[in-house]
């Protein structure tokens, strides 16, 4: 079920001051609410665009700057973590339920998952070992 995220009721488009980790002109950081792992990340355009396919460039670049930046806080905060998933779901069919696009910078440690062979590919069941 695709529920209307339209720039007047998106909950991403107006985020409290207080949840802000980092902004620049094109971008904010904001902890996930619903954390796969602990520091779970969002990094999103302020811009109200479903689709990260229809970012525009400076858009991508201050996305990317943000991810860098919020990966090198992460590192410096927990000495456990040890690797990411960055994720972006692109439509009902990919499991997004937000249509204001997001990346995921999601923080991995040793251990959080008995077998993590295979990492992004584990959406699909079965598709991890290869």
């Amino acid at each position: 079920m695709m529920t209307d995220h339209s720039p007047g009721t998106c909950v991403f488009c107006a985020p409290a001051p207080d949840r802000v980790l980092a902004a620049n002109e094109f971008a904010f950081a904001v902890r996930d609410t619903n954390p796969v792992t602990t520091l779970h990340t969002l990094i999103l355009p302020r811009r109200h665009v479903a689709d990260y396919f229809d970012l525009v460039p400076a858009e991508d670049s201050a996305i990317r700057g943000l991810l860098a930046k919020i990966r090198s806080d992460i590192m410096a905060s927990d000495a456990h973590v040890e690797g990411f998933n960055i994720g972006v779901n692109v439509g009902e069919a990919a499991g997004q339920t937000i249509f204001h696009c997001h990346v995921h910078l999601i923080p991995r440690r040793r251990d959080d998952v008995a077998n993590p062979r295979g990492g992004v590919r584990a959406v699909i069941p079965g598709k991890a070992n290869y």
